[in-house]
């Protein structure tokens, strides 16, 4: 009899462990530390092959941002010019297509005759303008935007040992603080004189570059050999 209750409950004791393991099974639940310390490290390790997919797909990273850097400011450089016989033209024309500058004629507001350019004729209009240092001819027009400009050239023939009363005008008619003045000038033979000196004495804070008289047959490379001996920066 007692053999027979030893081998019931052998059986029930092997049943109950069948229906245990079989219980452990159907749920899926791990049955050691080694298994739970393996599904942790799987899930780490998901996430780190996530973040190297998301860069290979293009993720963007973050970039320093970049610096504009201006330019160097460039000089602005004009000639102006005034020319009754169109000589002084010439040599305006030569300074600014070497300079690629821009270039603005001085125009009077009553054109000079021939008449009125005779030296010989002391009642000529040019030879009483010259003989009155405060006659101020009208100029027709205006440069436009003149603070705009760093280098202005000034172009003029010699009357009478000075420039034409009418770039007196000229001068007196903008501010030319912190600019460079470069004056020029034609002629038959006469330098500048003291012409240029005359017209620094109508301006204030400009600064005034010795000038050079040059002849209306000069090449443009003999021309452009003295501007670019002045030192100046064009660029």
């Amino acid at each position: 009899m007692k053999k027979i209750i030893a081998i019931l409950l052998f059986l029930g004791m092997v049943l109950g462990l069948a229906a245990c393991g079989k219980s452990a099974s159907q749920t899926g639940q791990p049955t050691t530390e080694e298994d739970s310390v393996e599904s942790t490290s799987s899930m780490e390790e998901a996430a780190e092959n996530s973040s190297t997919d998301a860069e290979n797909m293009g993720v963007p990273e973050s970039q320093p941002e970049e610096t504009d850097i201006p330019d160097a400011q460039e000089s602005k450089v004009l000639i102006a010019y005034f020319s009754a016989t169109g000589t002084t033209k010439g040599v305006a024309e030569h300074i600014a297509n070497g300079l690629n500058a821009d270039i603005y004629e001085i125009v009077p507001e009553e054109p000079y005759t021939d008449a009125d350019l005779d030296y010989n004729n002391n009642n000529s209009r040019a030879t009483i303008e010259m003989s009155d240092p405060d006659v101020r001819p009208v100029i027709s027009g205006s440069v436009e935007n003149m603070e705009q400009y760093d280098i202005v050239f000034i172009g003029y023939p010699i009357w009478r040992g000075e420039a034409p009363r009418i770039i007196s005008t000229f001068v007196e008619s903008y501010d030319f603080s912190g600019k460079t003045i470069v004056p020029f000038c034609t002629s038959g033979g006469s330098g500048m004189g003291s012409s240029a000196a005359n017209l620094e004495e109508l301006t204030n804070g400009a600064q005034w570059i010795s000038g050079q008289r040059l002849s209306g047959s000069d090449s443009r490379d003999t021309v452009m050999e003295w501007v670019n001996g002045l030192g100046l920066n064009f660029e």
